[in-house]
């Protein structure tokens, strides 16, 4: 079928690869559908509104000028959560919703952590996730700490949309630099400062010195802290310190600091802020603004949530009889009624084969009784073709026949089959302003089916053959309201071949965080088997507490009484059988009170779309709140459409393709292509021998807290912020399990399943530590892969320099290190190794840089690490050096009465 241009652009925008489905968009220099949404635990205050207007309004003026009159925020949507009382301004939102905002107005889940901070965890130049800014944060005065709001927002925006690091680094706040003096980890050069440490403080006023070295290092004593002048000439780097007044512009490849030890420089191999943003799509096309004058303020729309309105739409045509789809589909479905859809919403059903039938118009869930009232219509027989257009016109029909608007509701659509009609309704969709979640079922789905959600903002699934697909695809169908403690969570989904006659034995973890609303629930395919649970304190539940559905879609289903027994569940299962049979254990749960913030795992891939051979990056996200769990075993598993699947352990090590060591989240390049069509990700994080801690201190990608400034002579101290002891830093957690589906992706150009060149070279080392003993210099990093990150390298090329662009520009004519005796470990493990540079003269203050690439037996070399620096230090007598030229003695300091801001490093 012939397509017009119209919808092929149309087609091409919505196929970009995006990880998450923000609405923005840029056209003749303004940014629209910006989302900026509050949390529904937040109280109602008019204030957050202003100030939210005053500060987006303060940073489009100052985007414009930073990006050279480029850009600017031209509309954007205010969501407030459906908590708030309603007010005739307040419109109805369409694809708009909390977990899909581009920025979120959140309470932090500890009294201090008020630092505005971007969730980033991406390579270099690819977007981030969300903006976190707490209600504190927009309604107390911080101008000293962190400058101007609008400020503060640009900073962030950068994080967010294009991809760029911090260019400090509070873990390594000073260096060596190629001019042989310590320097402050910042961008630019230029900015000016004092290095002191704080003495002491009584009464108003402290008293410091100027800093020492280490002894070890000959770098400044760890608790030296940089003090930035007030007055600067510097414009540069918004990404270092967008507080200062001066500091208008990012940094360019003329004003880079190459040399700072700070995120940006990691991830993006040492290009300026300013050289990464230029990359971004944003400005592919776009020219500076003509003439003088600024872009006109920002315009904002106050959108209000509303009640969760979910239809499913469910294919019952002919090719739904095979494979027991019919039943899979009903089972599944059965399961998002009883078990994932939160009380209150209003649901309707649509069957579709040839055409479409509403079988329940939107009814409001209370009890058992209104599920069964929808459940009792699910198809029973499958015949006709398949008109998808049909069914999702009935399914708005279901939604305006119940006095409900479209715009922001949820159509679930599952479908096994094709119709060459379907881009005949992408426009209807789009106007609708409806979310649709897509289900594909076995790889005859129709292959634009995706299309839907992506212009949608919804998720995409793809199911094979079993239950379980199903079943993970519709428990990660929860609300978008950001209660995360209404939301249901799954704690297990397998499914069990089991012999004719023979048991099979489980455990399920249930941990404090929840235990409401839970049930258990096995299907089968042949015979109900023999069922036997027990909870931690050894009561047993047996198959005749089960009930089964009067459907007869062979499924047999308890509701734990009252809160589940926090502890160890046990669970055993006798086929009863002759012959094997598959038996499928779901269990799931809800936040054991509507106060107490659950544990909760999220993944999806780096992009939906992948054309081999392009490597993927598939992320999970383990926390409870905004913080970090940690020292868990997450599991990926990654299955195709012939059934084929991919085990992946993920790993938060800060290595490959892990940007950022203990923060949450876990990851793992995925290059085990095994043919093209769909693929969908599942992912298991579980805390098994009370390895899980959960982590306090907040991560990278913030706003630099300013501990004070220098001002005429005098250092002007901001509030003091509470720091978390190292013995404080973790605390420990449950064990747990958690399930979750990451959605589907589609993979092209790759090569049928069976052996082919291998074309993934190892991956880059990015975390090379170097340091002298003696005469010999010590290395460390974590060892790559043979594949990126999986498997073993052949072998290593060091090499060495005291010159840091001779490893930068011309790696292949360095000093090469011997490497004779060096074993390649399997990745993920960490490597140490000592050697002499024998070729080089050493002296008191020598600095040596040092590089490495690893090597696959094929000869594919990885990337060149990041450069390491050793510097030969011998210490001498005196006690303590200038900082960055400053005479400061003791100096007694200005303390201004200003409210403390509790926040977390």
């Amino acid at each position: 079928m012939a397509l017009s241009l119209n919808v092929i652009l149309f087609l091409t925008f919505y196929l970009l690869p995006r990880m998450k489905s923000s609405m923005v968009t840029l056209n003749n220099n303004g940014y629209d559908g910006i989302v900026i949404a509050i949390n529904p635990s937040v109280p109602e205050d008019e204030r957050l509104i202003q100030n939210i207007k005053e500060m987006v309004t303060e940073a489009s003026t100052y985007l414009f000028h930073a990006t050279k009159r480029r850009v600017y925020f031209r509309n954007v949507s205010i969501l407030v959560p459906i908590t708030w009382k309603s007010k005739s301004e307040y419109l109805t939102p369409k694809q708009e919703s909390y977990d899909q905002a581009d920025v979120i107005v959140a309470n932090p889940n500890l009294k201090y952590g008020d630092d505005p901070y971007t969730l980033q965890y991406g390579q270099c130049g690819e977007k981030g996730q969300y903006i976190h800014f707490t209600p504190n944060f927009l309604l107390t005065d911080n101008l000293p700490v962190y400058g101007p709001r609008g400020r503060v927002l640009v900073h962030e925006w950068a994080h967010l949309r294009w991809g760029v690091f911090d260019e400090y680094n509070v873990d390594r706040p000073f260096y060596f630099s190629r001019r042989n003096t310590i320097e402050a980890t910042r961008c630019s050069t230029r900015i000016t400062g004092a290095n002191v440490v704080f003495k002491e403080c009584q009464g108003g006023s402290c008293i410091t010195r100027p800093c020492r070295r280490d002894s070890q290092t000959g770098l400044y004593e760890a608790k030296c802290t940089f003090i930035p002048e007030k007055s600067q000439t510097a414009r540069e780097s918004i990404m270092f310190m967008q507080s200062l007044h001066s500091v208008t512009e990012f940094c360019t490849a003329k004003t880079h600091n190459t040399e700072a030890p700070n995120l940006h420089n990691k991830m993006c191999n040492r290009r300026s802020t300013w050289d990464v943003i230029m990359g971004s799509s944003d400005f592919q096309n776009v020219s500076p603004m003509t003439g003088t004058n600024p872009p006109s303020h920002p315009t904002f729309s106050l959108l209000k949530s509303k009640q969760r309105v979910v239809c499913l739409v469910l294919d019952k045509s002919g090719s739904m009889d095979s494979e027991d789809r019919l039943f899979r589909m009903n089972q599944a479905a059965e399961l998002f009624l009883i078990q994932i859809i939160e009380k209150g919403s209003l649901v309707g059903m649509v069957t579709f084969e040839s055409f479409a039938k509403i079988q329940n118009n939107l009814t409001r869930i209370t009890d058992h009784n209104v599920y069964q009232n929808i459940t009792a219509n699910l198809p029973q027989e499958a015949s006709g073709g398949t008109a998808i257009c049909s069914g999702l016109e009935a399914g708005f029909q279901a939604i305006i026949q119940s006095n409900q608007s479209t715009s922001g509701s949820e159509i679930i659509l599952l479908t096994d089959g094709e119709d060459d009609k379907i881009s005949l309704c992408f426009e209807r969709v789009k106007q609708s302003g409806a979310i649709i979640h897509t289900i594909a079922l076995g790889p005859s789905a129709d292959k634009e089916l995706e299309m839907l959600s992506n212009m949608t903002g919804g998720h995409r699934f793809y199911a094979n053959k079993d239950i379980n697909g199903l079943t993970n695809a519709f428990s990660r169908i929860s609300s978008r309201s950001g209660s995360i403690t209404q939301q249901a969570i799954q704690l297990e989904s397998k499914a069990l071949n089991i012999a004719g006659r023979k048991w099979i034995n489980g455990t399920v973890p249930v941990d404090s965080t929840i235990g409401n609303d839970t049930f258990f629930v096995v299907t089968w395919t042949i015979k109900k088997p023999e069922i036997l649970l027990q909870d931690p304190k050894g009561k047993k539940y047996k198959t005749s507490d089960f009930k089964e559905d009067k459907l007869n879609i062979r499924s047999a289903r308890l509701r734990i009484p009252g809160i589940a027994e926090t502890g160890t569940w046990t669970y055993s299962l006798l086929n009863n059988h002759a012959s094997s049979q598959m038996l499928t254990v779901t269990m799931t749960t809800r936040a054991r009170s509507p106060t107490t913030l659950p544990v909760t795992a999220t993944a999806h891939m780096s992009q939906n779309t992948a054309h081999y051979p392009s490597p993927l990056i598939v992320y999970a996200q383990v926390s409870q709140g905004f913080l970090p769990v940690l020292g868990i075993n997450v599991t990926a598993t990654i299955e195709t459409e012939d059934g084929h699947q991919i085990i992946l352990e993920l790993w938060d090590n800060g290595a490959g393709a892990d940007t950022v060591k203990n923060d949450g989240i876990y990851s793992r390049y995925f290059t085990d292509y095994h043919g093209n069509g769909r693929y969908s990700l599942k992912v298991h994080a579980q805390a098994r021998n009370n390895t899980a801690r959960l982590s306090l201190r907040q991560g990278q990608n913030k706003a630099l807290y300013i501990p004070g400034y220098v001002e005429n002579g005098k250092i002007i101290l901001n509030p003091p912020r509470p720091e978390v002891k190292d013995d404080m830093a973790e605390a420990e957690i449950e064990d747990f399990s958690r399930l979750t589906s990451g959605g589907s992706f589609t993979v092209s150009g790759a090569p049928p399943p069976g052996n082919h060149p291998q074309v993934f070279p190892p991956g880059k080392i990015t975390d090379l530590e170097a340091k002298f003993k003696e005469s010999h210099i010590q290395l460390s990093w974590t060892a790559p892969g043979n594949v990126l990150d999986k498997g073993k390298a052949n072998s290593y090329i060091i090499r060495i320099s005291k010159n840091f662009l001779d490893l930068r520009e011309d790696f292949d004519n360095a000093t090469l290190v011997n490497t004779s005796s060096l074993i390649p470990k399997e990745a993920g493990s960490i490597e140490n190794f000592e050697f002499k540079p024998e070729s080089l003269r050493i002296e008191n203050g020598t600095k040596i840089y040092i590089a490495i690439q690893a090597v696959h037996e094929a000869n594919l070399t990885s990337e060149v690490s990041n450069i390491a620096q050793a510097t030969r230090f011998i210490p001498l007598q005196e006690a303590s050096v200038p900082a960055l030229g400053t005479k400061i003695s003791e100096i007694s300091l200005a303390i201004f009465g200003l409210a403390m801001i509790l926040s977390i490093i």
